[in-house]
This record gives C-alpha cells, structure tokens and sequence, in this order.
C-alpha cells in the first residue's frame, strides 16, 4: 500500500484534530464534515477498503466500530449518531485506507444518497 492522507497522519508527517488515539486506530475530525460532528477512525494497520480485509481483522473491526461508539457518547451523541464505511471509489470512498465515518448532531435521512 502506498503512503495515504491518513498514512500520512497515522506518522505525524501532517496533522489533524485527532480526539482519540490508542495502538490499534487513531480518530479525528474530517476536514470536510457533513454534519456538525464528522470524525473519522482509522486503523493504524493499512487495510485499503473493507473488501480487503481479511478473517484475521475481524477483532480489529470490532475494535474500530467499539471506539465509534465511545467517541460518539464522548461527543455528546450516545444515542443518534451514523456510521458509514464506503468501500471503492463507485462507493465514495476518496482515501484508499479504510476509514470509519462517525456523523451526529443533525437528522438523518433514509435511504441515504
């Protein structure tokens, strides 16, 4: 995997507002937010789209979308918050290292577009 934005944040060479960090992900907020809160958490492990990952990642999925949640409460938003993963560029996704959207503090709508 070629060095990425979030590659790049992971080592420090750029920096973000980052609001949570362990040794498995990192989290901050996205510099183009959708909603009045919009962070992103990431792997630290390079793992391109959620196609990509293997039985092996299972407990650090887990773990990504555990943290979601507690950063989410964090914020103020335990109970109304969204979560999307998209996976390939038809998907939106626009950085190649999968990343968890973690949105709250506005309505939601379904489907979504």
């Amino acid at each position: 995997m070629t060095d990425t934005l979030f590659s790049k944040i992971i080592n420090r060479e750029i920096p973000a507002d980052i609001v949570y960090e362990d040794d498995l992900c990192l989290a901050f907020h996205d510099i183009t937010p959708q909603a009045p809160v919009h962070i992103l958490i990431i792997p630290k492990q390079a793992i391109v789209k959620i196609a990509d990952a293997a039985e092996s990642d299972q407990s650090l999925l887990g773990h990504l979308l555990l943290k979601a949640r507690v950063i989410a409460k964090e914020q103020g938003y335990e109970d109304a918050f969204r979560l999307v993963i998209n996976n390939g560029s038809a998907a939106g996704q626009t950085v190649f290292h999968l990343h968890v959207h973690i949105l709250a503090g506005r309505q939601f709508n379904w489907p979504p577009g």
